[in-house]
Parts: structure tokens; sequence; C-alpha cells
């Protein structure tokens, strides 16, 4: 069951594009102006507080569900009629990309680097050769709003990506897609040099091997190579320490080549390769410098402590 609870904006912390950072009576919230309208202090709203009542996965903040002040009888997309999140209460008509037009029937050797956490698509996009067009493909298994990666704005700025495509559930990207085959159809068709395919923040986690949102990555790879495309893994590894199950290379990394095949796993030289698993050794001399004043974080740890977990993600992008 949904929790919701009425309040009114007490402050407009900082607004970016699709999103707003506010407070709800004091408490931290988060609102998608493309979504539920423009919000403005003082508005009268419905807040989603389930999430940080339980300490769950949104960060510790509220979501704004409904402005009743002025997010009432908003107007959808003209010509629009697929819906995003259909049969649900937020359910929303998209105009979608497959719509009006033939798409290719090969991604005719596109190479796409796919990603199990948003965490590495940085360094992956940094580790991209400059002046590549490239478009970031997002994929449930995460946050599904694209506007909220602040990663995403800071890479856009930079010039490291494109645009932005919201597949499935997904939303609020700058082109929405139903299917990661059809995101993938329509960036050859548009002539993108190279696609980086993840989930956003956020990724969501059962604590079994297949009950994980970054299992995304399998199905990106599997898509690109039906497709002719050339599908790279950004391998999840990790220095972390003896608690961390994640140390090394992550068990997720094996569950992903367990559902997709013909995968180039990349890996950076310098480090040690897993005896288990067959790599691509790549060069990533100069990550470091390629990626300074990035937004680079895993699981709070930074490019100092943990330096595979990024030289890896480097070395997907500099693979492909």
């Amino acid at each position: 069951m949904l929790t919701l609870r009425r309040g009114r904006v007490t402050a407009v912390v900082s607004r970016a594009e699709g999103l707003a950072r506010i407070e709800v009576d004091g408490a931290p919230c988060i609102a998608y102006p493309r979504l539920t309208g423009p919000v403005a202090l003082g508005d009268d709203v419905l807040v989603n507080v389930q999430a940080r009542e339980l300490e769950l996965g949104s960060g510790g903040f509220d979501l704004l569900y409904a402005n009743m002040t002025r997010g009432l009888e908003l107007h959808g997309v003209a010509g629009a009629h697929v819906m995003k999140l259909p049969y649900t209460p937020v359910q929303a008509a998209a105009w979608h990309a497959e719509e009006g037009r033939e798409l290719p029937a090969t991604v005719d050797g596109l190479r796409v680097v796919c990603c199990s956490l948003h965490s590495q698509v940085a360094p992956v996009c940094a580790g991209i050769a400059t002046g590549a067009r490239v478009a970031y493909v997002q994929l449930p298994g995460g946050a599904l709003p694209v506007s909220l990666s602040d990663t995403l704005r800071e890479l856009r700025a930079r010039g490291l990506v494109g645009t932005t495509i919201a597949v499935g559930a997904c939303v609020d990207g700058d082109v929405q897609c139903v299917s990661v085959a059809s995101a993938l159809l329509w960036c050859a068709a548009e002539g993108f040099d190279a696609v980086v395919c993840a989930v956003g923040p956020g990724v969501v986690g059962t604590g079994s091997s297949f009950g994980h949102g970054g299992l995304a990555a399998a199905w990106a790879a599997h898509a690109t190579r039906a497709l002719g495309g050339e599908p790279i893994l950004a391998v999840r590894a990790s220095h972390g320490d003896s608690r961390d199950r994640h140390q090394g290379v992550s068990h997720h990394v094996r569950d992903i080549l367990r559902l997709a095949s013909g995968v180039t796993v990349a890996w950076p030289r310098g480090f040690d390769p897993p005896a288990d698993i067959e790599v691509k050794v790549v060069d990533v001399d100069g990550w470091e410098a390629a990626c300074a004043g990035l937004p680079l974080s895993h699981m709070g740890r930074g490019p100092r402590d943990d330096p595979l977990f990024f030289a890896a993600a480097y070395a997907a992008g500099r693979a492909a």
C-alpha cells in the first residue's frame, strides 16, 4: 500500500533540469516537475513517505506524489498514446521513439557498454573517446526517473553524453522507448558512436543471485549481441575489505555472464585479473586525470579508496 501524507512546501532547496529538491513540512523531498507539474513555496502537496519512514532505498527523502495547488488538470503530451507505468496510479502518456518510423533491422556493430550500477556510468563515459556521440540508455532496476541523476547532468554539460533514453518503466528521458532492443536500434538509426546502458541510481536488490537490478546489464548485452552489436561489460570489481561481499569481482558479474554470452569483459591493465573469467585487458593509463571532477562515488568510496572499481569501469569505456 502507498503511504501518502499531505503537507506544505516549506523550502525549495534547489532546482535542476527535471528535478526540484524541496522540503515538505521540514522533511526533504524530491519533485519531478515534468511529471507532477511546477512546485513553489507554500504549495499544498501529497508526498509518498514510505521509503524514508521504513529507511528503505529512496536515499532518505520523500517523493512528491501530487501537487494539489498547481499540479491538477495538467495536459498530457500532444499525440502521445503509449503509457509509462501503465495501469498504475501514476500512469502518463509519453511519445516513444519507435512510433511513426521504421527502425533498422540491426545495430551494425554498434558498441554498447553494459553497466550493472549507475556509479559506473561516469568513468565509462570518461573512457570513451573524446568527441564521440554517446547515448545513455536507462533500464529498470534502479531509480526509474532519468532526471534524478546529477551524474548525467554533469556528463551532458561536459559533452560526454549526447542524449538520454528511458526504457520500459523508466521515465523522463530525452527519448522514451518501450524496450532495450528498440532503444539500441534507435541509437543506430540516429548515428550514435557508442551507447552506455545502466540502471538509475539506487539499485534494487533482494540479496539473492538473480534478484538484483544490475541484471539489466545482461538484458542489454543479450539484445546487443542478437541485433549485431558488440556488448562490453563494465565489470563490478572492488578492493573493498574482508567484510565486503563484492570484494574482488562481484558475484553479480558471474550472474550476468551466465545470462548473456558473447560479451567482451573489459579489465584494467595493472590490476590482477580474475582467474575464472576470460577478460580483455585494456590500457587505462591516465584514468584518474580523465575522471577528474566527475561525480565518482560507490558505496561511500571514491577513486582513492577503491581505484579498481573506477578503473574497471573506465576500461569498459576505453574498450568501446
